[in-house]
């Protein structure tokens, strides 16, 4: 936001240096970004971050002036004198789509005498736009140039429409039609949908609501008669048009951030006055108004030992109270304890005690703060969220993984590559978040693989990869309430070989704490290669996916070396997870050793095999180690493998005895034989 010294002098006194007011504003929020003379004036370039709109009108920064220095303000109090009254015939004003465009007000001048805009007008607009578009800019005319004037002044949009050049007198709040043509006021023409919000007469389209006026009603040296729009728009529907027809303009800047909802008379008024004082002309009595949007502000208790407490120094009750009402605050009760206190309709970003302790603090000067001063707090604990993902964190980072940051939006293509959770359609976006990219994803697996290619790309050789994130999956019904499900869930991308990651993923449920054993079937996922592709449970509950991409999948992203990919949902490791580590007393007698090679058919599977070991063994096992499968046609037979594995036995009140070691032995022979149909090999 660009200002002008001499405008703000016509709301506070100025006896300070432009340095030192640049220094202030900036330690009270409004950064300076730099400041340049043009003719007898000074331009203050500021920075107005996004939950400050108020500051996006000379008015708003002066409010700031007069806290800082504790200076009076003076503001306009607009009363344009009124003529005949506002004929019905003579303008009519429909409402259709509240939801876009909460409030609409238009007012009737007539008689006007278009012309240029007087020395005064012209200086102000200068030292603002010069500034901004360099030796371009030229002033229009009386009408527009005070549009704009208002429009710096207030922060509040306004838009002149030449009322005899509205078919049938009629304006009409609505959608746009779809493929509806729109000629703006910069002679370009743009193509709308019906997500879009109109200004439109009888016959057409004569502004984009918010964004720009057209070219058909645009205010000439022929026009008389006017129509003044001020109006509030909701600002995720002027963001998107905006966007979608990179289409920009002051107004919609506002709008997109949202301007004070109380302001739409005043700067109604304000420009109908002025337009008054420099092009003559009459007034029409009364306003064509439609929609409310009068924001309704609920008090704050302010207690002002919290002030002390959180700022670390006093700040005396007088100066908390000046403070607070010269920012436009409306004190409505007090204690000895505290302040209750409304904030004005312009500071929407001020909803709690903390948002009027912060208030305090910048106006008064965090330079007042000491920097030795001890501030009484108390740490929260971590959620058990953060505490799972930060063992997550250690236990991939020792396995060698780096994470990955990817974007949440990817193109369709991807999208469909894989997609393990859900077989519906992606949810998509008209407006693409990056180049190509109008999907959510639905996995987060496409995202590491295109990471992967960009390494492999710049020569990368190790390339392990991780990432804890956000997929979107939609719902059957896409209209309902809960119309998608937001799931996280970590996945992996590794150079090494199956049974590496499926150790990375045992090792991480260690890590956590996780006693069950992880339970592995096939998947017949297209993505991965025949036989290649595993589901894994834990506990019954669908933990996720791993395996090896096909050749086909692979090649979509252009990966030239192998990989394996997993993905688990985080939900059941939160779940699952044992956080409280437990310690049990070492038992201090030995081991005794048995190994075991099982003759059984290809499709038995090692983990179910172990669980079958695991639960016959009993409390003396203390591990189970798989060592090989060895297969042979000849020895064996087709369809037949050997599984090799070695148990340890011990116990915690006695020494294990021989005997014992081959009970359980024979028991763990017979419980393999009867569910697998295994037998032992000699």
């Amino acid at each position: 936001m660009i200002v002008s010294w001499n405008w703000l002098l016509q709301y506070v006194p100025l006896e300070m240096s432009p340095e030192d007011l640049e220094a202030r504003l900036t330690a009270c929020g409004l950064n300076h970004e730099g400041s340049e003379a043009i003719g007898q004036d000074i331009a203050i370039d500021l920075e107005v971050t996004s939950n400050r709109p108020d500051c996006l009108g000379h008015i708003g920064v002066a409010r700031e002036i007069s806290a800082i220095y504790d200076v009076p303000l003076s503001l306009p109090d607009p009363q344009p004198p009124a003529g005949g009254s506002l004929d019905a015939t003579e303008a009519s004003l429909k409402l259709e789509v509240p939801e876009m465009c909460p409030r609409y007000t238009a007012r009737v001048i007539r008689g006007v005498r278009v012309g240029p805009s007087p020395d005064w007008l012209v200086d102000r607009l200068k030292t603002v736009y010069a500034s901004k578009q360099g030796a371009r800019w030229e002033p229009i005319n009386n009408v527009v140039d005070i549009t704009n004037y208002v429009l710096l002044e207030s922060g509040q949009p306004l838009h002149a429409f030449d009322l005899n050049q509205v078919a049938g007198r009629q304006i009409v709040v609505r959608r746009a039609n779809k493929g509806e043509e729109f000629l703006a006021i910069n002679h370009k023409a743009y193509t709308l949908n019906p997500s879009m919000c109109v200004i439109a007469d009888r016959d057409r389209p004569i502004a984009l609501g918010g964004v720009m006026g057209g070219a058909d009603t645009e205010v000439s040296n022929e026009t008389t008669d006017l129509l003044i729009e001020s109006a509030m728009f909701a600002p995720l529907a002027i963001r998107s048009t905006a966007r979608a027809l990179t289409l920009f303009s002051d107004s919609s800047y506002r709008f997109e951030r949202g301007p004070d909802p109380s302001g739409v008379d005043w700067a109604s008024r304000r420009c109908c006055e002025l337009i008054l004082d420099v092009a003559g002309g009459e007034l029409a009595e009364g306003t064509l108004e439609a929609g409310r949007c009068d924001p309704d502000r609920e008090p704050i208790v302010l207690r002002l030992s919290q002030i002390e407490r959180i700022l670390g120094i006093e700040v005396p009750r007088e100066e908390v109270e000046r403070i607070l009402s010269s920012l436009g605050n409306r004190v409505e009760g007090e204690s000895q304890e505290s302040l209750t206190v409304v904030a004005p309709s312009w500071r929407r970003d001020l909803s709690r005690e903390i948002d009027l302790v912060e208030e305090v603090a910048r106006v008064h000067g965090y330079d007042k703060i000491p920097e030795d001063r001890q501030i009484p707090i108390c740490a929260s604990s971590r959620s058990r969220e953060d505490r799972v993902a930060d063992r997550i964190y250690r236990a991939l980072t020792a396995a060698g993984f780096d994470e990955v940051v990817t974007p949440s939006a990817t193109d369709l293509a991807a999208s469909s590559v894989f997609s393990p959770w859900t077989s519906l359609a992606p949810i998509q976006s008209k407006l693409p978040m990056l180049r190509g990219a109008d999907c959510l994803r639905k996995s987060l697996v496409p995202s590491l693989l295109q990471v992967r290619k960009t390494n492999e790309n710049l020569g990368v050789e190790w390339i392990e990869l991780f990432e804890i994130a956000s997929i979107y999956l939609p719902t059957p019904e896409p209209h309902a309430e809960q119309w998608h499900e937001e799931r996280k869930v970590l996945s992996f991308c590794s150079g090494k070989d199956f049974f590496a990651v499926k150790g990375v993923i045992e090792s991480l449920l260690d890590s956590l704490g996780i006693a069950a054993p992880l339970n592995i079937t096939e998947c017949s996922d297209n993505f991965f290669q025949s036989g290649r592709g595993a589901e894994l449970t834990l506990n019954g509950s669908p933990l996720g996916y791993l395996g090896i991409p096909s050749p086909t999948a692979a090649q979509a992203f252009s990966l030239r070396g192998p990989v394996v990919v997993a993905e688990v949902s985080f939900a059941v490791l939160l779940a699952e997870a044992e956080l409280v580590p437990l310690a049990k007393r070492l038992s201090p007698y030995p081991t005794i050793d048995r190994d075991f090679n099982f003759e059984v058919d290809e499709r038995v599977r090692w983990a179910e095999f172990a669980s079958t070991v695991r639960q016959v063994a009993g409390e003396h096992l203390e591990s189970i180690r798989y060592l090989e499968t060895y297969r042979d046609k000849d020895r064996l037979g087709e369809g037949m493998k050997s599984l090799v594995f070695k148990v340890v036995f011990r116990k915690a009140d006695g020494t294990l005895t021989g005997d014992e070691a081959d009970k359980i032995s024979q028991r763990i022979e017979s419980a393999c034989g009867k569910d697998h149909s295994a037998s032992l090999r000699s």
